[in-house]
């Protein structure tokens, strides 16, 4: 049985390990999240090819009887070094590593969550200041429709009744539901969602993630905040916890 193995992949997190190697993380298409060590000194090519969001054909030697696997070459085609210009674009391209590593990597859907992953983080590259949390908004609905937990946020979930366009309805992540407001018991502790959120993030989920970028479906600064704090909500349910790198974006 061959131990290389070649995929497509995506670096997510990269860490010291040791006087002089690295543990990193991929997403991958043909595998889903790999971990791998990374051997060599400060001026190792491979070391410097390996860093976080670099793309390409990633070759990887796995040990079946250790379990382990190490980096053998990693051919770089897409390096995104804006990422690294703007403390914005870094944390929403941090969020969004931690957010694929919480979900182990999104499940069995590999290549589209590489796809969206990549997709998003191209934009994110050049991205100016005031896009990048709408974008990483957009990543976050778009991931729990990955993960199979997005809501229907056109219908109630008890009385299946429609939601007319100036209707806002709750949220309640317990039961991860939306309901109208002749359903919602207890609204207090349920998560309001007004109609400018609720149109924007149906109207996002068919476009790709320049759009996004570029403002062409627009929002209220208030319905961009409901849609940011639903999205989170509804990807914390799934995950168990919020995660830190959300903070702040």
């Amino acid at each position: 049985m061959p131990r290389n193995h070649t995929h497509s992949a995506l670096t997510l997190r990269v860490k010291a390990s040791g006087e002089s190697n690295r543990e990193a993380w991929f997403l991958t298409e043909e595998a889903g999240l790999l971990r791998a060590t990374v051997f060599g000194g400060a001026k190792s090519r491979l070391r410097s090819h390996v860093a976080p969001f670099h793309e390409g054909s990633l070759v990887i030697y796995h040990d079946p009887v250790k379990d382990s696997r190490k980096v053998c070459d990693f051919d770089v085609q897409i390096w995104r070094p804006g990422l690294r210009e703007l403390w914005e674009r870094a944390a929403s391209a941090g969020a969004l590593a931690e957010t694929i590593l919480s979900s182990q990597g999104g499940g069995g859907n590999w290549p589209e969550a590489l796809k969206l992953a990549s997709s998003v983080l191209d934009i994110l590259n050049t991205a100016p200041v005031g896009a990048c949390s709408r974008i990483t908004t957009y990543f976050l609905w778009q991931w729990s429709q990955i993960l199979g937990v997005k809501p229907d946020l056109c219908y109630c979930s008890v009385c299946s009744s429609e939601f007319k366009p100036e209707e806002f309805l709750w949220y309640s992540g317990r039961k991860e539901s939306v309901f109208c407001e002749r359903c919602a018991s207890n609204p207090e502790t349920l998560l309001r969602v007004g109609s400018g959120c609720r149109l924007w993030l149906t109207e996002i989920e068919s476009l790709p993630p320049f759009a996004i970028a570029n403002d062409i479906i627009q929002a209220d600064a208030q319905s961009q905040e409901q849609a940011k704090t639903l999205a989170q909500a509804v990807l914390s349910g799934v995950l168990g916890k919020k995660l830190t790198t959300w903070e702040g974006i």
